[in-house]
């Protein structure tokens, strides 16, 4: 019994001291543990950056980070200039297009209220498009040129944009000196004796130095392109179609997607002077055997980006001091220009695209000048041509036959007819391109509703010969052309996107030369240009028909009496159509040489002398 117990108190014992040696084990493993956790640095013990800490340093690793990569990765700085570059553009295109809807779809208190309205959105819109062009710079500004060359728009617009005729930045130097050696393989102190680091020109695509060749001794003009252009045009390309399609998109009636169109395809083709080079060669060409005061400086060695010319010492064409100067007549300066571009469109059927008064000088003519006068009329800029293929160049001859021809239900309707051949134009969009083409508000017969009744405040003639002088009345008529009637603006609009970009062209150069006449103070009759259109003209249709006929007889003989009959009926109304425009060119210019000496008599007397009779012949006085 004694021993039972004992031995139960020995097991009691064993599991008293097996409990004991395992809370003494836990108690070391959790004191090493906690020795272990308290030797690490605890995160608790680590101080939290302060969000005044961390924010900044994060925003600056980032913006590190961004110009590191805007430096040394050219997509990604590509990108960020396009979303930069294009929010610009966006902005603007999209608030002009809100800012048109909300203020036409307003109700007026009358029409003066309304069409200063018009024009106040017309002004802010087009400031708005020039703020943004100007920031984008490059091919922006040459967007903005476009714009101020279309006649159709409203003046508020035109004349915003033309000072970015003017208002291109020049490339630095040295750039300018990186771009020569990397194109040319040599520097521009070993190809030239002298050359001035100022450039006598700034274009949006182009700026032109002066220099002295070292091989020849020869002084010259350097043509050299933005070198940034190159790098960033596709992208700006881009932008613009986007931009412009966007808008097309959410306001379809402001559609100017054919305006990115008309860049892609033209824009590469100014950007190359070896393009430019070959135009240059061609113009010349084609005038060689035509005696003509055109003059197109030779062309002396050309790259892609760098183009060596012929350098010329000549005014601008509308400089009356330097004509009087010269005892240059400024009617015939006027008329020749007008013949210049006529042999172009009318004949040669492939024209300079891009004139403008900046591109055109004027200097006496040389001892060995083909000039048929003492002056030389210089065309610089030799970067776009269009072309017209026969079908158009006739057909646009013929429209301005049926223009110059007394109005008629027949000569209306052809007029309608050769329009929309021409220009793809229908009846309710002919008055606004009538308007275009001629730089009158309409002619007798043009307007369906009764505008051109008896009821306006100017007369409308029947045709481009009898129309009189342009009145204020109607050069403020066609300063509001566009908001007089309603839904115009959006006719032009329509009437810029049917027409062919080439005709858009010759509707510049029709502006132009009208404006050249203005400038120049002409003392002819306001027509005098038109007449000599007409006489392109009826050469030009002549010419088509004869190669016709001539076509024929070959298929089917000489001997044709029907073929035989419409040749010589139509050389008949070729010569007498000629001779009546030539006879009237006679008579207009012996009209505006009396006014001339009308006015040197009146200066002989009232100015004082030869001096102030010269000046007032001259129009200085």
């Amino acid at each position: 019994m004694f021993s039972l117990g004992r031995h139960c108190l020995h097991r009691r014992a064993q599991e008293l001291s097996v409990r004991e040696g395992i809370k003494a084990f836990t108690r070391r493993t959790n004191g090493r543990g906690q020795s272990t956790q308290a030797q690490s640095p605890p995160s608790r013990r680590t101080p939290r950056l302060k969000p005044w800490v961390l924010y900044p340093t994060t925003l600056l690793v980032l913006c590190g980070a961004t110009v590191v990569a805007y430096q040394t990765n050219q997509p990604f700085r590509h990108t960020a200039l396009a979303i930069v570059r294009c929010s610009r553009v966006a902005e603007a295109a999209v608030l002009g297009a809100i800012d048109y809807k909300v203020t036409f779809a307003k109700s007026y208190d009358s029409d003066n209220v309304r069409l200063e309205a018009y024009s106040e959105c017309h002004t802010r819109s087009a400031q708005r498009v020039l703020r943004a062009l100007l920031a984008n710079g490059g091919i922006f500004i040459k967007l903005g040129q476009h714009i101020a060359s279309l006649v159709v728009l409203p003046k508020e617009w035109t004349s915003t944009m033309r000072p970015l005729q003017d208002q291109c930045e020049p490339t630095p130097y040295e750039d300018v000196e990186q771009l020569f050696l990397h194109d040319m393989g040599t520097s521009i102190a070993d190809e030239f004796d002298e050359f001035d680091k100022e450039p006598i020109g700034v274009a949006s695509l182009a700026q032109v130095h002066v220099g002295r060749l070292r091989k020849t001794g020869e002084r010259v003009a350097i043509k050299l392109q933005h070198p940034h252009l190159a790098e960033f045009c596709d992208i700006d390309m881009e932008m613009v179609e986007v931009t412009l399609g966007w808008i097309k998109h959410w306001f379809p009636e402001f559609e100017f997607t054919w305006l990115g169109e008309e860049m892609r395809e033209n824009l590469p083709k100014e950007m190359d002077f070896i393009h430019e080079e070959y135009n240059a060669v061609r113009a010349t060409d084609d005038f060689k055997n035509i005696r003509t005061s055109l003059y197109i400086p030779k062309v002396i060695s050309a790259t892609k980006r760098v183009l060596i010319m012929e350098y010329i010492q000549g005014r601008r064409v509308d400089d009356l001091e330097y004509l009087a100067e010269h005892n240059i007549d400024r009617n015939k300066v006027a008329l020749e220009l007008a013949r210049i571009f006529g042999q172009m469109v009318h004949l040669n059927g492939w024209f300079h695209a891009d004139p403008h008064l900046g591109n055109l000088l004027i200097r006496p003519a040389g001892l060995s000048s083909k000039s048929p006068y003492n002056f030389e009329i210089v065309l610089l800029d030799h970067g776009l041509y269009f072309d017209m293929d026969t079908a158009l160049r006739i057909n646009y001859s013929k429209l301005w036959l049926a223009l110059i021809s007394p109005a008629s239900p027949a000569v209306q309707k052809d007029r309608r007819k050769y329009a929309n051949l021409v220009g793809n134009i229908d009846d309710d969009l002919y008055p606004v391109f009538e308007a275009a083409l001629t730089g009158r508000a309409a002619l007798e017969g043009s307007w369906d509703d009764g505008q051109s009744s008896g009821k306006s405040k100017y007369a409308r003639g029947s045709s481009m010969i009898d129309i009189s002088a342009q009145s204020e009345e109607e050069m403020e008529a066609i300063r509001n052309a566009v908001v007089q009637k309603e839904g115009l603006l959006l006719s032009v609009f329509d009437v810029l996107r049917r027409v062919p970009r080439r005709v858009l062209m010759v509707l510049k150069l029709n502006d132009l030369t009208r404006a050249l006449d203005r400038a120049l103070v002409t003392t002819h009759s306001n027509v005098r240009i038109f007449l000599i259109t007409a006489k392109y003209c009826t050469y030009a249709v002549w010419q088509d028909t004869r190669t016709q006929l001539i076509s024929e007889m070959q298929r089917k003989g000489i001997t044709s009496l029907p073929l035989l009959y419409d040749y010589f009926w139509g050389w008949w109304g070729y010569q007498k159509m000629y001779r009546s425009l030539r006879l009237a060119e006679m008579w207009m210019d012996m009209k505006a040489y009396t006014v001339q000496m009308e006015a040197w008599v009146w200066g002989l007397y009232a100015v004082g002398g030869l001096k102030g009779a010269h000046q007032a012949a001259a129009g200085l006085a």
